[in-house]
């Protein structure tokens, strides 16, 4: 078996709101569909989301990156030589969701030509995964109404709130108002996406202390090292990596020097491999972990459940997996859904992500 042709196909599918959050915003979902054609007629498919104000890939470097310069080495490798692969991309510093998509399609390969679903592959431990909701940047009384809107409709009770905001009693009242509305058996956290100086997120820290928050993730940026160490020390709560904390050697440096005590995985921009080296790093210093949204589409969100799902770690708290109903369609053929707040991964071969031919015609930007 071996990789005949790499596609990178770009597509756009508008969302029914526009999501704002610290770092930008987004009014549809344009990412490129990576679809990887075997000798023998295996195709192994992931998406990628384009992310220019967190980690400076478009969607036209993305097509650019996988078709002249990854593609071209990966063709006539078995797709079982992950290793190989690898470390043919790690010669291209960056890129990590480009990255990700490639690792995640050849694992798609690689459970279809074994006959075993991935999350069998990479564990298997649960058959699924407990959702968290992201709420964006919107006044307090509408992020209340959404969140119980998504209580009532899908059974979820965790919910991330986008934070970050000036002044800080935005937020604060935010924090105030979910609780008051939700009560106490709803958890929530926050993340910042770098909005606050390390100070700032003490400060609100202190003004929402009492309020149940169960963590801060990417609260300033990281090269605030000497600040952003103080507020790890004395938060109450885990101060949790994630833009900061892409591939292995970034959790290593960060947790090391205490830059962070939790870490935010996503699939999205370390694939399945490095997310197992991620996880493993965790695991092993007893460090928590969630997994996170790259606002995903559906196919992006079977890849997280399917990873998260299959190690006891990752699946312990709610996996940030809903955002794709934010979306006014997919391009998956048999649509994901939520029941009694949980995702259940696909009990067939590879990961389970099959396209609708008809959507991609739709809503592909290259025909």
């Amino acid at each position: 078996m071996k990789i005949e042709r790499i596609e990178a196909i770009p597509y756009s599918i508008p969302y029914t709101h526009p999501l704002r959050f610290a770092s930008g915003e987004v009014h549809a979902a344009g990412h490129v569909l990576i679809r990887i054609h075997t000798d023998d007629g295996l195709v192994g498919i992931a998406d990628t989301p384009p992310r220019p104000y967190t980690y400076g890939e478009t969607q036209a470097s993305i097509m650019a990156v996988v078709q002249d310069i990854f593609g071209p080495q990966l063709l006539g490798l078995d797709p079982l030589d992950r290793e190989m692969a690898q470390q043919i991309m790690r010669r291209t510093v960056h890129n990590d969701t480009a990255k990700g998509a490639v690792d995640i399609a050849l694992w798609d390969i690689i459970g279809k030509s074994l006959g075993t679903p991935v999350h069998k592959l990479l564990g298997g431990y649960a058959e699924g995964m407990r959702v968290s909701h992201m709420l964006g940047f919107r006044p307090a009384q509408e992020l209340l109404e959404e969140a119980q809107r998504f209580r009532e409709q899908y059974g979820i009770t965790t919910f991330k709130l986008k934070t970050g905001r000036r002044p800080l009693n935005l937020d604060v009242e935010a924090v105030r108002v979910l609780r008051e509305g939700l009560g106490d058996d709803v958890e929530i956290y926050l993340d910042a996406n770098r909005g606050w100086t390390a100070n700032e997120a003490m400060e609100v820290l202190r003004r929402t202390e009492g309020l149940g928050l169960t963590a801060l993730e990417e609260p300033c940026d990281a090269s605030e090292a000497l600040s952003r160490r103080r507020l790890v020390e004395h938060s109450p709560i885990p101060i949790t990596g994630d833009e900061s904390v892409p591939t292995p050697g970034d959790v290593s440096r960060e947790l090391l020097s205490g830059g962070c005590n939790a870490i935010c995985i996503k699939t999205a921009r370390s694939g399945f491999t490095q997310a197992t080296e991620i996880l493993g790093l965790c695991t092993g210093l007893g460090v928590d972990v969630t997994m996170g949204n790259q606002i995903d589409t559906q196919i992006g969100s079977l890849a997280t459940v399917t990873f998260g799902a299959a190690h006891e770690a990752s699946q312990r708290r709610a996996g940030e997996l809903s955002n794709f109903l934010d979306m006014a369609d997919d391009l998956l053929a048999e649509p994901i859904t939520i029941s009694d707040g949980a995702i259940r991964v696909r009990e067939v071969p590879g990961v389970g992500a099959e396209i609708d031919p008809d959507k991609l015609a739709r809503y592909r930007q290259d025909a």
